[in-house]
């Protein structure tokens, strides 16, 4: 196994780390291939045409089943904050008063050689860091999706796949200090589109448990829900995982996103401005209340959506407004059921905990709370029933938002302070799609002017001129035209800008 030779890697990619992910890379490469190819496969079959159907394992008679019984130190997860990993944002993060620190190696993250380094270091550091561990929040490491490949570490010459990376080196330096410790490695899995991949996501932990000597079910996951084609298969998905499962996430932008890339061709699938698709409409709501009601079946968590906001110090009456919608979008989630959320700043954690708190009555969650009612793969597919028009200011805030934060990310920022929101990938997918779905579908604002290329190149143009002259844009801007202007719609922004930020850190390196 070969790993690109960067300074400062070999007291992670020891030889007996090396040998581990070597047999990570053996045992599944290929099974990932036919899950990406059936990915590919499912997804043209949508755009033909084909219908996506609820799995039977939603069905009452499947009900009988539950997931292993929750660590001690994950039954509560009422706020769960989230960042990319450094020394000091995990600094903060664990400090934070939440009850759970996600270590985002995805949507955060820029996976610049540098930045997945001192990741992995910090995360290393932090669990062999001897202060009292139970004064802190507990670790859940996000990994990069399936569909991404880590061309720095080379098993015989092939890229291993990003994933089993960022999960094998946490699981190797961290899981049976973890387990001593009355913890355990646990996992956020992004990207997940059907029970196939959170199957062969189960099949890696076996095997990396049984590599190691460590007990099955050490590892525990949960899923982020955010692709319309696994809110279809929620209760196969969690069967999959079952010995190893916590709980699944709603992620609202990243499963926007999926919603147009499998429809994208259909007129009945086009989103209105992003500001008025909120989790109160129909089909978004019907996405919630499955995805409450299929974890509490089963004796999971269910985990909410993420509040972005970012205090602003110079403008305490704005800041006062935003948490005020804070509150009242937390009160929402849990009065629907929901066990916890996500934030981005310690600031937030009070604010989001005190609805779940005030929810629970003195209980670590309400697993056991279940809602009545029955969702129907329909109401999952009620696009049509949104409210809202398409306007200018919805494109201006799209163009906007996906520029800043694409010359964020290829600088090497995954996580980006942008109009008093921290934004992550997941936004500039949703940002990028809406424009080409508008653009590739004749969409005329409500005042009338048809959306072409030329108006949104105009509005980058007039973006580029508030960002100044100053500012290193070109690579940013061809960027942007290619993932939003182009015939064909591309799968993941990562897929297309990963290779310009290697060659960005190949010539930076000389």
């Amino acid at each position: 196994m070969e790993v690109t030779a960067v300074p400062g890697t070999r007291a992670l990619f020891t030889p007996q780390a090396l040998e581990f992910l070597a047999r990570l890379h053996t045992r599944f490469a290929p099974i990932r291939r036919r899950v990406l190819s059936g990915r590919a496969k499912r997804r043209l079959s949508l755009l033909n045409g084909g219908a996506l159907r609820l799995s039977e394992l939603t069905e009452p008679s499947m009900t009988d089943w539950r997931v292993a019984d929750c660590p001690p130190d994950l039954l509560d997860r009422r706020v769960e904050i989230a960042g990319p990993v450094t020394p000091r944002i995990a600094a903060r993060a664990l400090a934070s008063g939440a009850q759970v620190w996600i270590a985002d190696l995805e949507d955060a993250t820029t996976p610049s050689w540098q930045n997945l380094l001192t990741a992995y270091a910090t995360l290393v550091a932090v669990v062999r860091d001897p202060g009292d561990h139970r004064r802190r929040a507990t670790i859940v490491v996000r990994p990069r999706g399936w569909h991404l490949e880590e061309c720095h570490v080379l098993v015989d010459g092939e890229p291993m796949a990003a994933a089993l990376v960022d999960f094998g080196l946490y699981f190797f330096h961290c899981a049976a200090e973890l387990l001593e410790r009355g913890s355990g490695p646990y996992y956020y899995l992004p990207k997940m589109e059907d029970s196939a991949e959170a199957r062969l996501w189960d099949n890696v932990f076996c095997l990396a448990q049984e590599l190691l000597g460590l007990p099955h079910g050490s590892v525990r996951a949960t899923v982020i829900i955010e692709s319309i084609t696994a809110a279809f298969e929620m209760s196969e998905i969690l069967y999959a995982l079952r010995d190893h499962a916590s709980g699944l996430a709603a992620g609202r932008w990243d499963y926007l996103f999926s919603v147009i890339k499998n429809f994208r061709h259909r007129p009945e699938f086009v989103l209105p401005d992003r500001a008025a698709v909120t989790m109160t409409v129909p089909f978004l709501r019907a996405y919630t209340e499955l995805l409450v009601d299929t974890c509490h079946r089963h004796g999971a968590h269910a985990i909410g959506g993420v509040a972005a906001m970012m205090p602003n110090r110079d403008d305490p009456e704005g800041t006062a407004r935003a948490y005020d919608a804070i509150r009242d979008d937390k009160h929402r989630e849990a009065d629907e059921g929901f066990d916890g959320s996500w934030v981005v700043h310690p600031d937030l954690v009070a604010i989001c905990a005190e609805p779940f708190t005030r929810a629970f009555s003195g209980r670590p969650h309400q697993i056991e709370r279940r809602r009545p009612g029955t969702v129907t793969g329909e109401d999952l597919l009620a696009v049509h029933r949104t409210p809202g028009a398409v306007t200018r200011a919805g494109v201006q805030a799209n163009v906007a938002v996906s520029i800043r934060y694409l010359q964020s990310w290829l600088a090497g920022n995954g996580s980006a302070r942008i109009f008093g929101l921290m934004e992550g990938l997941a936004t500039v997918e949703i940002a990028r799609s809406q424009l080409w779905q508008w653009l590739h579908h004749g969409i005329v604002l409500d005042d009338g002017t048809p959306i072409s290329a030329g108006l949104i190149r105009d509005i980058a143009a007039q973006e580029r001129a508030e960002l100044g002259e100053d500012v290193d844009l070109p690579a940013t801007l061809e960027l942007f035209e290619r993932i939003t202007l182009g015939p064909d719609f591309p799968e993941f922004i990562t897929d297309h800008s990963y290779p310009t930020l290697l060659d960005r850190e190949i010539a930076q390196l000389g």
